[in-house]
């Protein structure tokens, strides 16, 4: 929702709260409404949009997420056998938002299939809002069990730029297959 079309809502909720039962005249309920209203944006400010800002979310400490992960069963694995964020050959959960640990463990749960995790929030990732830096992403191993679920149970919705095929979720979060792996963007705990 726009930041606009909120404060619009918020100042008309507070009008409609007091106008009822106030037994206010019809110019001081006129009056209450302007003083409620929320000062006009300028026109040339463009409304914000995904790109211009970061959601807050809530984030976790690697150790808080590989508690959550062995929870459902869920394993992890790292080319250079570590968790250090700064390196990339790592797989590192530090700063992963808690939305996103949840979303695996929906997916362990919905799928139940085996899961292995081969990225988190270590660098190397592409970059932008929705990255792997910013808590938002898993890379997860193939295997059959995965595949098929996420092929089947998912909507197909075309090719990444990268040429990725890519699956939406019923929940929004979207799965794309990156040769290797699953590239999954976890935009919030997929129903948890």
């Amino acid at each position: 929702m726009r930041l606009r079309t909120v404060l619009t809502a918020l100042a008309a909720s507070a009008v409609l709260l007091v106008a009822p039962g106030a037994g206010l005249s019809a110019a001081s309920t006129a009056a209450t409404a302007e003083a409620a209203a929320p000062a006009a944006l300028p026109a040339a400010a463009p409304a914000a949009g995904p790109a211009d800002y970061a959601p807050l979310v809530t984030k976790i400490s690697h150790s808080q997420a590989t508690q959550m992960f062995r929870a459902v069963g869920i394993t992890w694995s790292s080319s250079g056998g570590c968790s250090d964020r700064n390196n990339a050959t790592c797989t590192s959960f530090e700063q992963l938002n808690l939305a996103t640990a949840q979303g695996a463990q929906t997916l362990r749960t919905a799928s139940g299939c085996a899961l292995n995790i081969t990225g988190g929030t270590e660098t190397g990732h592409a970059s932008g809002t929705y990255s792997h830096w910013n808590g938002y992403k898993l890379d997860f191993s193939l295997g059959s069990c995965i595949n098929s679920y996420v092929t089947s149970a998912f909507t197909y919705i075309g090719l990444r730029s990268d040429g990725a095929r890519m699956y939406e979720s019923a929940a929004g979060n979207v799965y794309a297959l990156e040769g290797n792996h699953w590239d999954v963007v976890f935009y919030n705990c997929g129903g948890c």
